[in-house]
Order: C-alpha cells, then structure tokens, then sequence
C-alpha cells in the first residue's frame, strides 16, 4: 500500500461518526449505511427476492456461470447493515467469481437477538437445498459478524444432518463474543474503527445475558470437524485479529482444510475499499480464486442430491 492509499484510507475510516452518546440500533444503521454503502459493479442485475423467509437479494454477474451459487452473509456486528449496505462487496466477489450470488437479510439485534441471525442462516442454506443447489456446487461467504454468522450456519447445517458447502471464505471474521483474544487490546490503538468497548456494546446487543461462549454465537469455541476448506482473510491492524488467527487454527486442528492471510498495516474488513485499494482487490481475487477452485468443472458435478 502507498503511503498516499494509506492517508487516504485512514482518513475515510476516522471520518465514520462516533458521537458521544450511545445511538439507537436505528441511528447505527441510518450512519452505516449512508457511511459504507457502495453500488453493484458494472454489469451485475439485481433482483430482490427472497430466501428462507427473508428478503434478499440476489446479484447476477453478466455470463453468469450456469453452475454454481454463492450465499453471502453481510457483516454489522449482527445490529446493523442490510444486503444493500453490502451490494458492493458481495458484487465484486459475484463479478470475480461468475457466481450467482444471494445475500441474506437476516433478523437483526437486539429486536431479534441471538440465535435469530444463525436460524435465518440456516434457513437460507436448507432452502438453497431443498430448492435443488447441489451443495458440491454452493459455496459460503461473510464479512466480520457476517464471517461468524457464516461459520455458526454451517456448524448449525451439520447438526441438521445437512450436507456441506463446498468452500467457505471470511473476510475479518468475527467468531468470538467473549472478546477474549490478546488483539482485542494489543490492537487496540493501531485499529481505526474499532476500540474494545465499541465491540461489546455489539455484543451486549446481540446475546444481553446469554452465554457468550455458545458455539453458535462464538464459533472460534466450536469443534469445527468436517466443515469445508476455509479461507480466513484478516487486516493485522484491527482488534479482531486473534479471531481470525484462532478460528483458523481451530479448523485445522480439527482436519479442517484451513488457509490464514493477514494483511500488513490494514485494517477491519479491508476488501470493503475495493477499486480504492490495491489490496482490497488483490484479496477479492484470491478469495474468488479459492471459491472458484472448489467448485467442480463444468458437467463434473453430477446429479443433484436429494434432502
């Protein structure tokens, strides 16, 4: 990154508000989405539907592959953000994959605390099922609550005796509400979104009293056997670093095909300045890369499997 994209960059993440008082869920998601929202690419149609009971909407890329389906699931420390605040970001990973791509809304806290977002997810993915998406031909992805949200759908999928995806990416994936990972203060002034307090009060939204540590709602404590090959891709400059290390060294010490980036001096959700950093999209096309690559060639799929 140049010293010019960096300025520039920081200066974008320190211009996001952080007033004085605590605002209203709704007030969050007024600022974050007049804050973050970005277009589609060129070329995308978009069309708003729905999946498991959610809307949602569903990205085309121009010469859409006729195999294949993408389900992205938005970051927003499961209070904030939508499908549309995240249509940039999941269109990039449309457009570089050649994937139909479906992005979730999914019930969101403290109106629906935990597991509301998790039973959405899991809806979702056994609708795509039902529906006839061949799983070897589904693959996963999701961005900081969004990245966790991703990780607890599939472990919720295996406890329903439901198939896997054939890949699955996160982007700063955040997969530990007890905020016991070392990053969460060691990174604390090098992170220009987050402090540890911001994080809590997302986690206080999301779970209140409940148990922080549920597998579900921290992903990083789960016993991850048997969930697809994961691509973890985390910034070194932000506080939820040590998720990221973590969830992937517990993938793989559960024979889980496992792949960990750490991106030098960038920070929470980096991917999400696409076309501003050169970064950001050199990490999409590894991302789209690894999905891609999990997917079976043309007319190698074989038949769609029955649920």
């Amino acid at each position: 990154m140049s010293e010019q994209q960096r300025q520039a960059l920081d200066a974008l993440l320190r211009s996001l508000p952080r007033p004085e008082t605590q605002p209203t869920p709704a007030e969050l998601r007024t600022g974050f989405a007049a804050a973050m929202t970005r277009p589609a690419p060129d070329g995308v149609t978009i069309r708003r539907t729905a999946l498991g009971g959610r809307p949602a909407l569903e990205l085309e890329p121009a010469g859409a592959a006729a195999r294949g389906l993408l389900l992205y699931l938005h970051g927003g420390g499961y209070v904030i953000g939508s499908p549309d605040t995240h249509t940039g970001l999941a269109g990039e990973l449309a457009v570089r994959t050649g994937l139909r791509t479906t992005s979730v809304d999914y019930r969101l806290a403290p109106e629906h605390p935990f597991p509301a977002a998790v039973d959405d997810g899991l809806a979702a993915y056994r609708e795509l099922l039902d529906t006839g998406t061949d799983p070897r031909e589904l693959v996963v992805a999701g961005d900081s609550a969004g990245g966790g949200l991703s990780i607890a759908t599939l472990l919720a999928a295996r406890q329903a005796g439901l198939p896997q995806p054939a890949a699955v990416v996160v982007f700063s994936p955040w997969v530990d509400l007890t905020l016991s990972g070392a990053s969460m203060r060691t990174k604390e002034d090098a992170d220009p979104i987050f402090t540890e307090a911001d994080v809590r009060a997302y986690a206080d939204l999301y779970v209140g009293a409940g148990d922080r540590s549920h597998p579900l709602a921290s992903p990083v404590f789960a016993d991850l056997t048997g969930l697809p090959p994961l691509l973890v891709q985390v910034g070194a400059n932000e506080v939820l670093l040590d998720d990221a290390v973590r969830l992937a060294a517990r993938a793989g010490a559960d024979d889980v095909e496992a792949t960990l980036e750490i991106g030098p001096g960038l920070p929470h959700v980096y991917q999400s300045e696409h076309g501003r950093l050169d970064e950001a999209d050199a990490a999409l096309d590894r991302a789209a890369r690894f999905l891609s690559s999990h997917l079976p060639a043309p007319g190698k799929a074989g038949h769609v499997q029955e649920h």
